[in-house]
């Protein structure tokens, strides 16, 4: 049985009463008030949908009732960016400081010795489990794809996109260094076809030092590959503190001059937060005029940037959430790595990632629509409009809560939470990583 308080009926028709719902992520109309951005609301499911809502006893249904009692109701999650085929690795191979420098080894090494075929879906189909357990309904996962990887892990992608089909939606990033696309022209030609093929994301992970005439060249030579073919574009942008590495803008710029009519995704993001002012507000500015979307990462940010043996970490590591969201740039955070060298913890839940967010990036006393980051917003990133909603017409995909308020549910880790998938109740328990023993070893 699923290790929450909840009991639901026995039956494809019930309605969830006396619920509260975010208001920023409903079009349900006039909802009664009920402090911090949240609505009191009945919720009518029928046949594994949502198929009316609105104030408390105003439905009209003689269906069976689930009582609330004042518990929040989300839309199941959407997690914009991971690495399912780097999840879990550490204890197998951990970071041996801590920096993003020595994840970077870390991960090279396990990748050249380890990553064969069930090696990558053992891993992937775990941390699926753990998404699926937790509430996510949609995840975005980068794929290393340098080489003879390329070939390995995509395949495992589309098996894994296949076998979860209805559960969670999945989609899948090429993940290289931006130089790929001038210093091996022929691969890089086969990756681009094959991510076309799999009807995937062209990315790269950005210059972390100064922009020069090689890095316009090399994104250049993406944006072409990325119109020829239809494809949109999700790059690692600017992981570091190095003050020089400023790509975000050259990005922008790009857009602008190019008219790309792709969705282009910008992560991680972190040295504008080091940027003088009068360039930090530039820059934003280019972005909203370019219409990117950002996603910071801040848990796993927060863990690798700053890093000094024995000296306490200066900064945070993030990007400027507040400003890009005041500039009208479409952000939203996401989980980013899963216990291996770039973070050693994490369980792809995105409540945890919302909570642990509203405290690094302070969104606590700045309005109550933040919920977007993790809901409507990445969904829309995705094209996913069926998701991060609650709407009628739409699946009852959805997270029940016994917390009663956003202080309430962003002090606790709401282990007792219930997850609904087309209006049935699943096992909210994940996987034990014992499972895991045969590929990585016991700890």
């Amino acid at each position: 049985m699923p290790p929450h308080s909840l009991t639901f009926p026995q039956t494809d028709d019930f309605v969830l009463a006396h619920a509260r719902v975010p208001l920023c992520l409903t079009t349900a109309g006039a909802l009664p008030p009920a402090g911090e951005g949240l609505g009191a609301c009945d919720l009518l499911i029928q046949g594994g949908r949502i198929t009316a809502m609105g104030a408390p006893g105003t439905l009209g249904s003689t269906a069976p009732v689930m009582d609330c009692d004042q518990g929040i109701v989300l839309p199941r999650l959407v997690d914009l960016h991971t690495h399912l085929d780097k999840g879990h690795i550490w204890s197998r191979r951990s970071n041996p400081d801590g920096t993003h420098g020595g994840a970077r080894v870390s991960v090279m090494e396990d990748r050249a010795a380890n990553w064969n075929g069930d090696d990558v879906r053992a891993r992937m189909d775990f941390a699926l489990r753990c998404a699926y357990a937790h509430g996510t309904s949609a995840v975005r996962t980068h794929i290393d794809s340098l080489g003879k990887q390329a070939a390995i892990s995509w395949p495992v992608f589309a098996e894994m996109r296949e076998a979860w089909k209805g559960r969670v939606d999945l989609q899948a990033v090429a993940l290289f260094p931006i130089d790929y696309a001038l210093d091996d022209e022929p691969m890089f030609r086969q990756l681009v076809a094959q991510v076309a093929h799999y009807g995937g994301v062209m990315g790269g992970m950005t210059y972390l030092g100064a922009v020069d005439e090689r890095c316009h060249r090399a994104l250049a030579r993406l944006f072409e590959a990325a119109a020829a073919n239809g494809l949109d574009l999700d790059f690692h942008v600017d992981e570091t503190d190095e003050s020089e590495a400023r790509t975000l803008a050259a990005i922008a710029d790009m857009v602008l001059a190019t008219g790309f009519a792709g969705r282009v995704v910008a992560g991680h993001c972190c040295a504008l937060a080091l940027a003088p002012d009068a360039e930090r507000e530039d820059t934003i500015k280019r972005v909203a005029d370019a219409g990117l979307s950002v996603v910071s990462l801040p848990i796993c940010n927060m863990y690798l940037m700053g890093r000094t043996a024995h000296r306490t970490p200066r900064w945070r590591g993030v990007t400027t959430v507040h400003e890009f969201a005041a500039a009208g740039v479409s952000v939203s955070v996401a989980s980013d790595n899963t216990r291996d060298p770039f973070y050693a913890y994490g369980d792809l839940d995105l409540l945890e990632v919302y909570r642990e967010s509203v405290r690094i990036l302070q969104l606590d006393h700045t309005g109550p629509d933040w919920l977007r980051l993790v809901a409507s917003t990445p969904a829309a990133v995705m094209g996913l409009p069926d998701h991060g909603r609650l709407q009628a017409g739409l699946p009852a995909d959805l997270i029940v809560l016994r917390a009663r308020s956003f202080n309430e549910m962003n002090a606790r880790p709401q282990n007792d939470r219930a997850v609904l998938v087309k209006g049935r109740p699943i096992d909210t328990t994940p996987p034990d990583y014992r499972e895991l023993d045969p590929w990585v070893g016991a700890p």
